[in-house]
């Protein structure tokens, strides 16, 4: 039998780690992999909280705003709208797509300071 509080804290612990890895990209101007990185780390920081309101194993899925809607909790819509742009990133992070616009450092610094707060507050609901 899976324990959740083992789940929880695996899906957390990661997140932050994957999140110090962003940081670190981005501030290199890795952007791409910086916010496919971030993507990551809120995907599962919201797999945590799925596993929190579930009692069960997050599924096997990369959609953030899909994951939010799992734990069927409201949402601020200027969280909903980012995790709807991080989306893009894990596309981007892993089938590069010639026609998508480039981001530009100061662009990708904006995402990662928006996604410390979505983490922070997504970590708060625990």
């Amino acid at each position: 039998m899976m324990n959740i509080s083992e789940q929880i804290a695996y899906w957390q612990d990661s997140a932050h780690e994957d999140f110090e890895v962003a940081e670190q990209l981005v501030a290199s101007r890795k952007i791409r992999h910086g916010l496919f990185f971030a993507h990551l780390a809120v995907e599962k920081m919201l797999k945590s909280c799925v596993c929190r309101t579930t009692q069960e194993a997050p599924p096997r899925i990369h959609n953030l705003v899909r994951l939010w809607e799992l734990t069927g909790t409201p949402l601020p819509e200027e969280y909903r709208l980012l995790l709807s742009e991080l989306n893009a990133f894990n596309l981007e992070g892993r089938y590069p797509v010639p026609f998508v616009a480039e981001v530009l450092p100061r662009e990708a610094d904006d995402y990662i300071t928006r996604t410390r707060e979505v983490l922070a507050w997504l970590h708060s609901r625990l």
